[in-house]
């Protein structure tokens, strides 16, 4: 019944839409609280300000503050895309790898980037496509290559942002980001999928055209094991 109402609905990718759209949410209720006056705050206030104790909560609130309408939009879309990639195509770890992303880069930004506050959730966003295409490299399996193929394709105008010296944008957090991802697909690059485990394949002895040893043994060398193997054959036999 259950599997009945997920295939009804967006079948699998319901649960990762889902959680997506939730999270994007909450940068749009955020920002709109902000606007509106009911949630008084400037992005500074919420900001992650490097290397000082007043910015250390900006690890956990700077991802949430947007600059203008342009940045959040900016940043909403491909983060949609990548929770939902996320989500569905890594499961057992979405979570997992999401707050060690969020966390860490926030971490990093505060300890190696500019003296200057700052803001938005790219490079959150950059953390994940670095973790999708890394996961790739990592796992070596098929659905995970698939993947990183994809990034590629459709994130390669994004590695322009983590070039230096680019006015009004945190290039540190994209870079930090990267590189942060990196660091989480290797640190779960064992925990693999269901679909991503090898299933072991039984040898159908009947359909061998060659003896397994073929190549490994030169034709004397088989035939000297032929010989002992007879001979112990022979003495097991010998009443």
């Amino acid at each position: 019944m259950i599997e009945d109402r997920e295939a009804g609905w967006l079948g699998p990718f319901r649960r990762p839409i889902v959680m997506a759209l939730a999270l994007v949410a909450v940068l749009w209720a955020l920002h709109i609280l902000r606007i509106v006056h009911i949630l008084p705050y400037s992005p500074a206030d919420w900001g992650l300000y490097p290397r000082r104790s007043f910015g250390l909560h900006g690890i956990l609130t700077a991802p949430l503050a947007h600059s203008d309408w342009k940045h959040l939009i900016s940043n909403s879309v491909p983060l949609l895309a990548m929770v939902i990639i996320l989500r569905a195509f890594f499961k057992r770890i979405a979570w997992q790898s999401l707050i060690m992303i969020y966390l860490l880069t926030g971490v990093a930004v505060w300890l190696f980037a500019r003296s200057v506050f700052h803001v938005g959730a790219s490079g959150v966003v950059y953390g994940l496509v670095s973790f999708v295409f890394w996961s790739g490299v990592f796992r070596r399996s098929i659905k995970s290559i698939v993947l990183s193929l994809i990034v590629i394709v459709v994130y390669t105008p994004m590695f322009a942002g983590v070039l230096p010296n680019q006015e009004g944008i945190s290039w540190e957090s994209h870079l930090l980001g990267g590189i942060v991802g990196i660091l989480v697909a290797w640190w779960f690059k064992r925990d693999l999928e269901p679909e991503e485990m090898e299933t072991p394949i039984e040898e159908d002895k009947k359909s061998r055209f060659l003896e397994p040893d073929t190549f490994s043994m030169t034709r004397s060398e088989r035939a000297h094991q032929k010989w002992i193997t007879d001979q112990e054959a022979g003495r097991r036999d010998t009443p």
